[in-house]
């Protein structure tokens, strides 16, 4: 059974993209299109949006220190389909919305599901992939949030020029449904291991453990003793800090610096999302052949000039230019960092050495709109903003030329 053609690990890598469609791409990066007509019905200002955009990733934080202990309880797939019940429900909530402190209550839930769903997710690949296989199916699975991206680019203007005022309610209410509707699939379609249904995993002669099993035998302390993981941790930091800004904030920037319609920003939130469709396969597969550091040094490359450029307040094809950028490398740090987790902590201590990683790239998420911002909201602008997210992809530029090589046993097989 292990060596039929087709392998049902493409169906966890089809319903893990689904999954993150969900999860982070409606649960997340839908904010960012619904946050202008929002801000203006509930009149919000700069600060307060950064800090809905902060309690999501608060939420999730929390969720990423305790998914470890979950998985082991009730399992990946549960746990999976439970934290999607939360966001969708959430998500649903969002749409009653009256004001600040309420927005930022539920919306910190949402975080909180997102965190919970998102870790197992990506864990899953590790124990239905090899690591020679890992960073492409990483790559297609974190592309789910792209096709969120286009799908509320569109949808998001087309409601408001319907609803008007409050469209943004029925935006919240629609997406939120789409969620709950996800979660039923993933709980039909997931399984934990490939053991479970007599398989092997993709590039493997041996059997995997399922992630219940990675969890219980990475349980020792040894993970966090690991410098590497760390060094890996900080460039996640950065990544969570810097992208968490243009993604949150580039709509607002066009409607409210730069004057352009709704739709038409819309239109550009919509290309960024096609654009990043290409951006995990791409780049994780090149991580995969010329290895995980040259990965994460053109990446953050592409993201500080697409950073400058919005800054730079440039018109016509420099905005193309930017949007472009950060569409064409929007996913790929995530899809790099879980193949990257994976060479160096081993298939046993994936889960564990993942959650590090992700909750120090949680602090990024955490920090980024929150500090963006505020200092929009004392300049009037979100220029110094992207200048201040360039110059931290400048400094994991830095850090990235400085990662050393996994040890020969953990290395990708070619």
């Amino acid at each position: 059974m292990g060596h039929i053609n087709f392998h049902y690990g493409w169906i966890i890598v089809a319903v893990g993209t689904l999954c993150i469609f969900a999860c982070l791409g409606l649960g997340r990066f839908a904010l960012g299109m619904l946050l202008p007509s929002m801000a203006a019905s509930l009149n919000l200002s700069y600060a307060e949006m950064g800090f809905i955009s902060t309690g999501n990733f608060v939420g999730y934080l929390v969720a990423v220190l305790v998914s470890g202990f979950l998985v082991t309880k009730i399992g990946a797939r549960k746990l999976i389909f439970m934290a999607m019940i939360l966001i969708g429900s959430t998500m649903i909530l969002s749409g009653m919305s009256q004001g600040f402190l309420y927005l930022l209550v539920i919306y910190t839930l949402t975080g909180i599901g997102s965190g919970a769903a998102n870790v197992p997710i990506m864990a899953l690949i590790t124990s239905w992939f090899e690591s020679s296989m890992r960073g492409r199916a990483s790559g297609f699975v974190v592309i789910g949030s792209g096709f969120a991206i286009i799908l509320s680019g569109k949808l998001i203007p087309f409601i408001n020029e319907i609803y008007h005022a409050d469209g943004w309610r029925i935006g919240w209410y629609v997406l939120g449904s789409l969620v709950l509707a996800i979660a039923f699939i993933a709980l039909a379609l997931l399984k934990d291991s490939p053991g479970e249904i007599g398989l092997k995993p993709i590039g493997s002669g041996t059997f995997m453990p399922s992630i219940q099993q990675i969890c219980n035998t990475a349980t020792d302390k040894s993970v966090y003793k690991r410098g590497v993981l760390y060094h890996l941790g900080s460039i996640y930091f950065l990544f969570g800090f810097t992208y968490v800004i243009y993604a949150t904030f580039i709509v607002t920037t066009l409607v409210k610096e730069r004057g352009f319609p709704e739709s038409v920003a819309g239109n550009f939130w919509a290309v960024l999302g096609f654009l990043s469709l290409f951006s995990g396969p791409v780049f994780g597969s090149l991580s995969d052949k010329f290895g995980r550091k040259t990965g994460f040094v053109i990446v953050f490359s592409l993201q500080m000039i697409a950073y400058l450029l919005i800054a730079s307040q440039l018109s016509g094809i420099f905005l193309y230019l930017s949007v472009g950028l950060f569409g064409i490398a929007a996913w790929s740090i995530p899809s790099i960092m879980a193949a990257a987790v994976g060479d160096y902590a081993g298939p046993e201590k994936m889960a564990k050495a993942f959650g590090l990683v992700t909750f120090i790239f949680g602090f990024g998420q955490i920090a980024g709109p929150a500090v963006a911002g505020t200092l929009a909201e004392l300049r009037g602008s979100f220029t110094l903003s992207f200048l201040m997210a360039a110059a931290f992809a400048g400094i994991a530029i830095i850090f990235s030329i400085f990662l050393r090589k996994p040890l020969p046993s953990q290395r990708p097989v070619r």
